[in-house]
């Protein structure tokens, strides 16, 4: 039996929680992910399921700078039974900013036959760099840019 949308959100949160699901094996083998507000350095689309599990493989040492002690979801169902919009927010603590920290995200994300076929990561890159101590990195990457 194939997973809902909304069941699929539930893996992404669990994801989220650092409780053993690997990202991209949530997406289909030629599923899309996109950051629709990248910032320079960071890639816009990662398309099939081996794309995403390198770029978030590599970037698998950035969450040890957070001490993720809550993930909260809020799914809306819209009229596509395939798409959901998933409010996605976690908290705890940065060891990038030395204290507490609450981060939101939305993603609008597309199954099929329980697969991800496509979701946009609607997320604060700006404001992740700060929470993972990394906005030098990303002055430089603006100044370059």
């Amino acid at each position: 039996m194939s997973r809902s949308p909304r069941e699929v959100v539930e893996q992404v949160r669990r994801m989220v929680a650092g409780e053993g699901v690997a990202f991209a094996d949530l997406f289909a083998a030629d599923g899309v992910l996109t950051y629709p507000f990248a910032v320079p350095g960071m890639p816009r689309e990662l398309r099939g399921r081996d794309a995403i599990l390198a770029y978030h493989g590599a970037a698998s040492e950035q969450r040890r700078m957070l001490e993720i002690e809550g993930v909260d979801v809020l799914v809306r169902e819209t009229d596509d039974p395939e798409v959901v919009v998933a409010e996605i927010e976690h908290h705890g603590h940065s060891h990038g900013t030395g204290g507490p920290y609450r981060f939101r995200a939305l993603g609008v994300i597309r199954v099929r036959d329980g697969e991800i076929v496509t979701y946009d990561d609607y997320m604060d890159p700006i404001a992740m760099a700060a929470l993972l101590g990394r906005t030098p990195d990303l002055v430089a990457a603006l100044s370059a840019a």
